[in-house]
C-alpha cells in the first residue's frame, strides 16, 4: 500500500510539474530561511556553554553608589579579592584577570603590535577549560614573567618553531617574557577574547586599599551545590566587614552581584562587557517562527487552490472504492514527499548560503551543517513535521469531496473552507506587514544614529597611536610641518575608545566637594578646537597660562549637571581634585558623544598631560591626502623605528560600533524580504483558488458588457480587504516588540506613526502587484472558453 502512494505521489507530482515546483521553491526557501535563523539563535545561546563548569562560575561585579549616581562597573573593587575567598567557603577558586589591552611586542629586531592582551592570575586555566596544546595547565602561569600565546599570535612570533623557553620583550612594561605555554586561539563563542596572557604576579602591585579601583575582572568558582542566591545574599555584610570605615571616606558604597558566566555575552549591561543582544535574539527567533509558519500556510492555500483539479480525480478513486482514510493518507504522503524534497534542496542551499550568512553575522556561525550531524536530524525533523501538518488540512478537504457531485462538475468545499483559507491569508500578511513596519523603523533608527550631530567634527582625523614612544612629542612638530596638515593634538582618548572612571571630588552647587566618578581624558593644547567642540563656558587649554598642566580641568555639561549647576558659567573657578592634584574648573563644553548613540553621555572631565599623550591626531585637507598621507608615514618611519605604523581614520573607526546594529539590519532585512516574498505565493494561491471558483461568474460578466477593469476591480478588492486587515492587526504587536527594541538606545527616533502608514501602503501595493497577474489573466479571457462546459 505505502509502495503505491509514493507511486501514485510522485506521478502527481509529475503530472502537475509547475504546481509542484511552486510548491517546492516556498518550502525550500521557507525550511532554509528557518534554518540559518535557527543556527544562529543557536550559536548565540551557546557562548561559554563549552566550559565544563559553567555552571558553577560567576563573574563577581558591583554597582557603585554615591551620592549623586551609581556607576555599574564589571568588576568588584580590587581589595575584595584578598578576602572573598578565605571567608567563603562557599567558593573553590577566584581569579582575576585585566582585558583588552594592546602591548608592543619585541622579538629579536621585529616589533609586534598584539591587541587583547590579559594579565591573569595562575589559577586561571584551572577555572576555564581553553584548550593548551603546549605547558601544564596548573603551571602554566605560576611564575612570573610566564607568557601564554595563542596559535597565531604564536605562528606571528616564531613560525613554526617550538615557541616553548622562546624570550619576548614587552615595551610598555619593560619587561622580558618566557614562553610557558601555547592555547588554541579563543573559540568565536567565547566572550573573553584573549591572544596573550601575561602572569599577573609579574605586575606585583600593593592594590590592596584602592577601594576606587575596579580593574580586574574576577570570576568565581563556587563549590559543588552551592546557592549562588543564598551566597549573593552574604555580600553586602561582607563588604561591610573588610571596607566599611574606607568606604565612608570616599562617600561609596559598592554592592556585589554574581553574573553567571552562560548569562554575560547576551544579558550584561555592564561596560565592555555585553558584545550580544538577547532582544535580537529573541526577534530572529520569531522570524524564524513566522517565517516557517508562512511556508506552512503557503503550502496549505496553494494545494487547495489545486482542488477544483483534482476533484474529479477524487471522485473516481471514491467510485472505484477508494476511502477517505484511504485519500487523506494519500494526499499527507503527496504533502511529506514536497517537503522531504524541500528538505533535501534546503540542505544543499544552506550549505551553498552559509558562508555568506557568516560573513553577514560577522562571526562564524557554523563552519558547515554537513560536519554536525545533529543539525541535519533538525532539519530532517522539521520537514516532516510541515509535510504533516501543512498537508492535514488539504487532505481533509481533497477527501471530502463528494463523487457524485463532483463527477457533474458541481463540487465546493463550503463557507468554513473559505473562511479559513481567508484566514490564514491575514496570518501571512499580517506577518508580512509587520517585517515591513520593523524592518522601516530598524533602519530609521540606524539612519538617525548615523547622521544625529555628535556634538564633534570626525571627518579627516588621521589618528596615530604612538604607544608612548619617548619622540612623540618631536613627531608632533615634524607632523605639523608636512604640507596638506591643518592641525595636530594628542590625547589618550577619542571618540569611539573605551574610557576609563576616574574617582574625583569637584566642588558642588552647595560648595562641598563631591565624591563622584568620572570619565578622564588627557589632552593636549588645541584637542577641543581641532575636533570641533563647542565651548559653553570659560576657556580652552592654553600655553599662555602656566597652571593649565597642573591645575586646571574642563567639564563637559553632564559633569556640572551631576553637581547641581544649573548655568555653565556657574562652575567656572569652582574646585576640583583628581589624581591627588587640586585645581580649578576652567572651562565647561557642550557634550558630545564620546561613544556610540546607543550610550547616554556621560559625565567627563578634560585634562592637559601632554606628556600622558599616546595618540596623535592629525587633521588633513581632502586635497592631495595620498601626497600628504605618504609624507607622515615617511616621518613615522624615520623617527618611530621601533614602532609599527598604526593610524585609523577617525570617521570610520567610530562607526566601528554600529556594525552589530549594522548586521542585525541587513540580516533583518534579508529576511523580511523572504517572508514577504513567501507571503505573496500564499496570496496568489488564493487568488488562484478564487479566480478558479468564479471562472462562469467572469465569463457570464464579459459577455453582459464588463470590461478588464471592472473585473480586475472584482477580484482584487476582496484581497485588498484581507491586507486592511491584517494592517490593522499587525499595529500593535509590531508596535510594541520595537518599541521594545528601540528601548535598547539612550538615543532614538521620536515619532515614527508615518513607518505605520508607509507599511500598510508598501503591502497593498504588494499585494495588488501579487494578484493582478491572475486577476488580469482572468479578466482578458475569452469569455466563450470560460463558458464551454454549460
Amino acid at each position: 500500500m505505502f509502495k503505491n502512494y509514493l507511486r501514485t505521489a510522485f506521478r502527481n507530482l509529475w503530472r502537475h510539474k509547475g504546481f509542484s515546483l511552486l510548491n517546492i521553491i516556498g518550502l525550500t526557501i521557507g525550511i532554509t530561511a528557518f534554518f540559518l535563523i535557527f543556527l544562529y539563535v543557536c550559536f548565540e545561546m551557546s557562548y561559554d556553554s563549552f566550559h565544563s563548569k559553567e555552571e558553577r562560575i560567576y563573574r563577581l561585579v558591583s554597582d557603585a553608589k554615591t551620592p549623586s549616581e551609581t556607576l555599574h562597573y564589571n568588576a568588584p573593587p580590587v581589595p575584595v579579592t584578598a578576602h572573598i575567598k578565605q571567608e567563603f567557603p562557599e567558593i573553590q577558586s577566584v581569579t582575576r584577570l585585566t582585558l583588552g589591552d594592546s602591548w608592543m611586542v619585541i622579538r629579536g629586531d621585529r616589533v609586534f603590535s598584539v591587541e587583547n592582551v590579559a594579565t591573569a592570575d595562575t589559577n586561571f586555566f584551572k577555572v576555564f577549560d581553553f584548550p593548551l596544546l603546549k605547558g601544564d595547565r596548573n603551571t602554566v602561569l605560576k611564575y612570573p614573567n610566564s607568557v601564554v600565546l595563542c596559535e597565531s599570535e604564536a605562528k606571528k612570533f616564531f613560525g613554526n618553531e617550538n615557541p616553548i623557553g622562546q624570550s619576548l620583550t614587552m615595551t610598555r612594561i619593560k619587561l622580558h617574557g618566557t614562553v610557558t605555554g601555547l592555547m588554541k586561539d579563543f573559540p568565536e563563542n567565547s566572550h573573553l577574547k584573549i591572544n596573550m596572557i601575561f602572569a599577573a604576579d609579574t605586575l606585583n602591585a600593593d592594590e590592596s586599599q584602592q577601594w576606587d579601583n575596579y580593574g580586574y575582572n574576577t570570576y568565581l568558582l563556587l563549590s559543588p551545590n552551592t546557592n549562588a542566591a543564598a551566597f549573593q545574599a552574604k555580600l553586602p555584610a561582607f563588604m561591610q566587614r573588610i571596607g566599611g570605615a574606607e568606604l565612608r571616606k570616599t562617600q561609596t558604597k559598592p554592592i556585589l552581584f554574581l553574573e553567571p558566566l552562560k548569562d554575560i555575552y547576551l544579558y550584561s549591561t555592564r561596560d565592555g562587557s555585553a558584545k550580544g543582544n538577547i532582544t535580537n535574539v529573541r526577534i530572529f527567533a520569531i522570524i524564524g517562527a513566522f517565517i516557517l509558519l508562512i511556508a506552512g500556510i503557503n503550502f496549505v492555500n496553494l494545494t487547495t487552490a489545486r482542488s477544483g483539479e483534482r476533484a474529479k480525480e477524487v471522485g473516481i478513486r471514491k467510485v472505484v472504492g477508494a476511502s477517505r482514510p484511504m485519500l487523506a493518507r494519500q494526499f499527507i504522503c503527496e504533502s511529506i514527499i514536497l517537503s522531504l524534497i524541500a528538505c533535501v534542496l534546503s540542505a544543499a542551499l544552506s550549505a551553498l548560503l552559509l558562508p555568506a550568512f557568516n560573513h553577514l553575522a560577522g562571526k562564524e556561525i557554523s563552519d558547515g551543517i554537513f560536519s554536525h550531524p545533529q543539525y541535519l536530524w533538525i532539519l530532517l525533523g522539521t520537514s516532516i513535521a510541515i509535510g504533516l501538518f501543512a498537508g492535514f488540512y488539504p487532505a481533509l478537504v481533497l477527501s471530502s469531496f463528494q463523487p457524485i457531485a463532483v463527477l457533474k462538475g458541481r463540487f465546493s468545499t463550503g463557507l468554513r473552507g473559505i473562511f479559513l483559507r481567508k484566514a490564514l491569508v491575514i496570518v501571512q500578511f499580517t506577518i508580512a506587514t509587520g517585517l515591513i513596519i520593523a524592518t522601516l523603523i530598524v533602519y530609521n533608527q540606524l539612519n538617525y544614529m548615523r547622521n544625529q550631530d555628535l556634538g564633534f567634527s570626525k571627518d579627516q582625523e588621521l589618528i596615530l597611536d604612538t604607544r608612548g614612544d619617548s619622540t612623540r612629542q618631536s613627531f608632533k612638530q615634524e607632523i605639523a610641518g608636512i604640507p596638506g596638515v591643518r592641525s595636530v593634538t594628542m590625547s589618550s582618548n577619542v571618540p569611539g575608545n573605551e574610557l576609563y572612571y576616574g574617582a574625583s571630588q569637584l566642588e558642588n552647587v552647595q560648595g562641598t566637594m563631591q565624591n563622584t566618578n568620572v570619565n578622564v581624558v588627557v589632552t593636549d593644547y588645541g584637542y577641543i578646537k581641532q575636533f570641533g567642540i563647542r565651548m559653553l563656558a570659560g576657556r580652552d587649554f592654553s600655553p599662555m597660562f602656566s597652571t593649565d598642566s597642573t591645575q586646571a580641568a574642563i567639564l563637559n555639561e553632564t559633569a556640572i549637571h551631576l553637581l547641581g549647576y544649573t548655568d555653565p558659567a556657574q562652575a567656572i573657578g569652582k574646585r576640583y581634585q583628581q589624581f591627588g592634584a587640586p585645581g580649578h574648573i576652567i572651562g565647561v563644553v557642550k557634550d558630545f558623544h564620546f561613544r556610540s548613540l546607543q550610550e547616554p553621555i556621560k559625565p567627563l572631565v578634560l585634562l592637559l598631560y601632554p606628556k600622558q599623550c599616546d595618540l596623535l591626531c592629525v587633521k588633513v585637507d581632502n586635497q592631495n591626502l595620498p601626497a600628504t598621507f605618504a609624507n607622515i608615514e615617511h616621518k613615522w618611519k624615520t623617527m618611530l623605528t621601533d614602532r609599527p605604523f598604526d593610524y585609523f581614520f577617525m570617521d570610520e573607526y567610530f562607526d566601528r560600533q554600529y556594525r552589530t546594529d549594522d548586521r542585525f539590519g541587513n540580516l533583518f532585512l534579508y529576511f523580511a524580504i523572504l517572508a514577504i516574498s513567501i507571503s505573496c505565493l500564499g496570496l496568489m494561491g488564493l487568488a488562484s483558488y478564487s479566480t478558479l471558483q468564479r471562472t462562469k461568474e467572469i465569463g457570464v460578466r464579459k459577455v453582459v458588457g464588463a470590461s478588464v477593469g471592472q473585473i480586475v476591480l472584482l477580484l482584487s478588492k476582496d484581497f485588498i480587504q484581507l491586507v486592511g486587515w491584517s494592517f490593522l492587526v499587525a499595529v500593535p504587536p509590531s508596535w510594541f516588540l520595537m518599541h521594545t527594541w528601540l528601548s535598547g538606545f539612550a538615543y532614538r527616533i521620536g515619532s515614527y506613526w508615518w513607518v505605520f502608514l508607509a507599511a500598510g501602503v508598501m503591502a497593498v501595493v504588494v499585494a495588488i502587484i501579487t494578484i493582478s497577474f491572475q486577476s488580469i489573466r482572468a479578466a482578458i479571457t475569452n469569455p466563450v472558453k470560460s463558458l464551454r462546459s454549460e
